[in-house]
């Protein structure tokens, strides 16, 4: 629980500016109206209160799962633990993060409005549900990005650990975790931009549905491809210093704990 808090809350802060222009790249309004580079860090309170509980619940989730499930000696199932792990464990997480996630990111393309505003005029106009809005699109992206991510984080740990003979040290950790999180957040771009118009669309719009295939071919038919991979390299950029950050500082907190 430490280990993942930690971790969660200093990729979160460190890497917000990225993120909230990824945000602004993707929202349908375009980059310039969501507020451009002006108040980079808006909607940072939301994201602030909740990364802790966030990563923390993920990693409980995580690593509970990995260790009832078969793997060690049976190498060929390692994957698919790991695969099952994460998944169960971004479900859970989910449960935590979309209604901070939602508050943040109409946070992040109306600077002029504070969090506190953004989060009673949610409630006010939609009730709970308007904060679990896009909790479908994001559990949809987040399970085949982890399905991607964690597999190969472990096997790329478990090939250099093998290459040099002991178990491979944080830092290193924090390398895998980079080049896995870059790649899981390539391919899964398209389902990002998806959540985040879920997410920003007005209520009653086609969008506020949560429709994600819905999402992806208005998107498609609108923009097209350059639609579809909207901030990608803000994204790729932010997930990979943040699985560098991420993966690294929870390796390192874990072993200081332990």
């Amino acid at each position: 629980l430490k280990a993942g808090g930690v971790a969660g809350v200093c990729v979160d802060l460190i890497l917000f500016p990225l993120d909230t222009v990824k945000t602004r790249l993707q929202s349908p309004q375009g980059f310039r109206k969501a507020g451009g580079f002006r108040g980079i860090y808006a909607g940072v309170p939301s994201t602030a209160i909740g990364s802790f509980p966030n990563a923390a619940a993920f990693f409980i989730t995580y690593e509970n799962v990995k260790s009832v499930l078969p793997h060690g000696s049976s190498s060929y199932l390692s994957p698919a633990t790991h695969m099952v792990a994460a998944s169960l464990g971004e479900v859970v997480a989910c449960l935590i993060r979309v209604p901070s996630e939602v508050v943040k990111q109409r946070a992040q393309v109306s600077p002029s409005s504070s969090t506190l505003r953004i989060l009673s005029q949610t409630l006010y106009h939609e009730g709970i549900q308007g904060l679990y809005r896009g909790y479908k699109s994001t559990v949809l992206r987040e399970i085949p990005f982890s399905l991607v991510q964690f597999p190969l984080w472990e096997s790329l740990k478990d090939l250099w650990s093998w290459k040099q003979g002991h178990v491979v040290d944080s830092w290193q950790s924090a390398v895998c975790g980079a080049f896995a999180g870059g790649f899981a957040a390539a391919v899964t771009t398209p389902l990002d931009v998806a959540k985040t118009r879920i997410m920003l669309a007005k209520a009653g719009s086609s969008n506020a549905s949560g429709n994600v295939l819905a999402a992806l071919g208005d998107i498609w038919r609108t923009q097209g491809l350059s639609g579809l991979f909207a901030g990608v390299v803000p994204r790729m950029a932010a997930i990979s210093l943040g699985g560098f950050i991420f993966l690294g500082t929870y390796e390192k907190t874990r072993q200081l704990l332990l």
